[in-house]
């Protein structure tokens, strides 16, 4: 049966209501256009079913040949990708997950869009705090930037390394303390992140997975129609779908001080809070970028203040 071509579906920005933070995002209509995306990023070779060669009016995967991998009904599927996944199975999510070859941070999206948990809107709405012994243990770890990462990539907490490195973060208003405003709204990290655009995709694939554990939250939403109002690569990355969840790896910079770094960083959730995390970075020992922290660490308040003076000041 030939396929035929699928609806035109809404700009992913739309689902925000264009930052009106009176909404939240459309939960059925993230999980439609996130199984559109998975199954157009696959091909029929990808997981081993015969190609004909026919032409395709549409990318990747068939609904038919993607229900067949599962192990379900076309319908079934069909009624699925069209957001309808009030009662559809752990065992069918794990079936769909699999045929669509979707990792660990996938597979907990897609669950969390098909099958919501409530949340009240007054708890994301709350104040984030950070506990004090937290803030104290930052303040001890000399010589290693650190900081504290709430929901909505939201910067809570940090020491004097991590001023000293990303900016002072104290001059900007609360509101402005957030990764994704300083990423995409801040020329001043575009020279900063030597890999800007890895950078502006990790942020993009954190908040995808705060918006699907917590669609109905309004400030979260806000932030999501503003930041696509505001740009152009952000509504680009946004409409890919992608998530993942903070892990570690490494960060190439240039500081206006000490010139290249490359830190290796790490992310710890915290086991009473899964809504926070503490970020470390550090240098190979011996390295240059290690003597670069090194120095910056002597310098004090005066690195805190170079820094601030490109990321994190008007």
């Amino acid at each position: 049966m030939e396929e035929q071509p699928e609806p035109q579906r809404r700009p992913a920005r739309d689902h925000a209501h264009g930052g009106d933070a009176g909404h939240t995002l459309d939960r059925r209509a993230e999980l439609s256009e996130f199984l559109r995306s998975r199954r157009a990023r696959l091909k029929p070779e990808d997981v081993g079913l015969p190609d004909f060669g026919r032409h395709r009016r549409v990318p990747g995967l068939r609904r038919e040949e993607l229900a067949q991998l599962a192990g379900v009904s076309v319908a079934y599927y069909t009624r699925l990708e069209q957001g309808n996944g009030q009662n559809v199975s752990g065992e069918v999510l794990g079936a769909i997950a699999s045929a669509l070859r979707l990792t660990d941070a996938e597979q907990a999206h897609l669950t969390h869009l098909a099958k919501p948990k409530q949340h009240r809107k007054r708890a994301s709405a709350r104040q984030q705090r950070v506990r004090g012994t937290l803030s104290q243990l930052l303040d001890t770890m000399d010589g290693i930037p650190a900081y504290v990462t709430g929901r909505r990539s939201e910067i809570l907490a940090w020491n004097r390394m991590a001023a000293a490195v990303f900016g002072d973060w104290s001059q900007l208003p609360p509101q402005e303390r957030n990764w994704a405003r300083l990423v995409f709204l801040n020329p001043e990290y575009r020279e900063l992140f030597v890999e800007w655009d890895q950078k502006a995709a990790d942020i993009v694939s954190y908040l995808r997975m705060d918006a699907g554990c917590r669609p109905d939250d309004l400030r979260l939403s806000a932030l999501v129609g503003e930041l696509s109002v505001k740009s152009e690569e952000f509504r680009r990355l946004w409409a890919r779908h992608d998530v993942k969840e903070k892990s570690h790896g490494v960060k190439r910079l240039h500081h206006p001080l000490v010139g290249e770094l490359a830190l290796s960083f790490e992310t710890f959730a915290l086991p009473d809070d899964a809504e926070q995390s503490v970020v470390t970075y550090h240098a190979e020992p011996g390295s240059a970028s290690a003597e670069a922290l090194r120095l910056l660490a002597s310098w004090g308040t005066d690195a805190t203040r170079a820094g601030a003076s490109v990321p994190g000041r008007d």
